[in-house]
Formats: structure tokens, C-alpha cells, sequence
């Protein structure tokens, strides 16, 4: 299972928000970059990075840092938050990110999700499905739809997605540990897809208990505050995600 250190970018910084809202802002780093490469150096295998001004704008916005990030750092990044037409996605490809995660505009325009798909490969665009109280959130987490997650799921799997993003918006950011029960319903119910769980996540405890799930189509989880706040190190969820359970 894959650790993805999170890069989430506000006004050219590197910040984290809590459950979304964009009034609960911690500033981490004046320069994002920085912190992509530290996550590199300890041995990260892909970046998560997200745009929060885009997402809640409906447009890529920092596309600067973006660029830097994507110059400095060696490993793969992957970047959501604001990419709503084709234009959006070419331009973001354009900056060295090597696949990205198409959230809103799944729900508000499904048709772009299949021309992606068409233009660009199946393997380069995620669904990003954002969870709250049992239905799907969009536009930054800001609006709710009546769309339950896993229709969302099952719809785009049949249309050729093979990979998800499954974020639970109440457990982000309060290191209170993952929406297991949704992650695990999830993986049933599309199988055919490769899950990336995010929100909550705390501690290596929490990996061991993803991985004791025992879903194969579990890919991986993304880190974000944990990492931040010195919670946890990045060696010591990656320790842990390699560990085979024993049956």
C-alpha cells in the first residue's frame, strides 16, 4: 500500500485546512516546493497536491507553485482541485503533473470524465469522490449533491475509471483515523477499481487497520496534518504500509 504525502496549496502556500473549511487555515510554508521535496527526500513515491483556490473558484489558480513543484521534485505528483474543461486538464498536464483528479465536474458534467478519459487514458484521470453524511460534497467541498458516493462510484467504473480518491470531509483534518467502514464498502462495491483513501489519517495504527481490511483493491492512503503536525513520519507509515499481515 502506497503513502501519499499531500501538498495543499491556499495563496501560494503550503496549508491545511480542517474538515474543508477554508476559515480553520494553518500556514505550513511560504514556499510549497520545500515541502514536496522533504517528502521526497524521506523516500515518498507519489504527491497528492490539491489546489484549494482552484476548487473553490471552479479554474486552476496556482499554477505557479504547481510548476515549481513539478521542476523540483523527481517523484510523480498528482494534483485536484479546480480542473472543470479539457483546456484546465491540458494545461495542468502541461506543467509535469501526471495524472489528476476530476471531482465536481463529475458530478456537474460526467460527459468531460469519458472525453478525458478518451484524450488522456484511463490510468491519468481519478475520480475524486468527497464524502459528507452520506452524500457526495463538490465546488471545494462547499456544495452538497444528492449523489450517494458509491452510485457515483459504481457509474464511473462502468464509464472506465480505474482509479478513486475516496476523502470522508468529516474526519479531514482532525487525525481522528479514516472512514473505515466507508472505505471498506467502497472497495466492495467496484472492484474493479484502486482505492486511495484520505481523511483522518493519524497514525501508522491507522495504515495497519486499513491494510487489515484486506481489500486487494486498496491502493493506498494520502497523509496530510499527521505528517505536518509531527504526528507520524513518513518512514514510519511507509514501514508499516509494507508490512504483510499475517492471516
Amino acid at each position: 500500500m502506497i503513502i501519499l504525502p499531500a501538498v495543499d496549496i491556499r495563496n501560494g502556500k503550503c496549508v491545511r485546512l480542517v474538515q474543508g473549511d477554508y476559515n480553520k487555515e494553518t500556514i505550513y510554508s511560504e514556499r510549497p516546493e520545500e515541502e514536496a521535496l522533504r517528502w521526497q527526500k524521506e523516500g515518498a513515491e507519489f504527491l497528492h497536491l490539491v489546489d484549494l483556490d482552484g476548487a473553490k473558484k471552479g479554474c486552476p489558480w496556482n499554477i505557479e507553485a504547481i510548476r515549481n513543484i513539478c521542476m523540483k521534485v523527481n517523484v510523480p505528483c498528482e494534483l485536484g482541485g479546480g480542473i472543470r474543461t479539457a483546456e484546465d486538464a491540458d494545461r495542468i498536464f502541461s506543467l509535469g503533473i501526471v495524472r489528476i483528479i476530476i471531482g465536481t465536474a463529475a458530478c456537474e458534467k460526467p460527459s468531460l470524465v469519458r472525453e478525458l478519459i478518451e484524450n488522456f487514458g484511463t490510468d491519468r484521470i481519478v475520480l475524486g469522490i468527497d464524502a459528507k453524511n452520506g452524500k457526495t460534497a463538490v465546488r471545494g467541498w462547499l456544495k452538497s449533491t444528492e449523489i450517494a458516493p458509491v452510485a457515483l462510484a459504481e457509474k464511473f467504473a462502468e464509464a472506465g475509471i480505474v482509479r478513486i480518491i475516496y476523502t470522508d470531509i468529516s474526519t479531514d483534518g482532525m487525525l481522528s483515523g479514516p472512514n473505515f467502514e466507508g472505505i471498506a464498502l467502497l472497495c466492495d462495491k467496484v472492484p474493479s477499481c484502486k482505492i486511495i483513501a484520505s481523511g483522518g489519517m493519524s497514525s501508522a495504527d491507522d495504515v495497519r487497520k486499513l491494510k487489515a481490511l484486506g481489500k486487494p483493491n486498496l491502493e493506498g492512503a494520502i497523509v496530510g496534518k499527521a505528517l505536518y503536525d509531527g504526528r507520524t513520519t513518513l518512514k514510519e507509515l511507509m514501514a508499516f504500509s509494507a508490512v504483510q499481515l499475517q492471516s
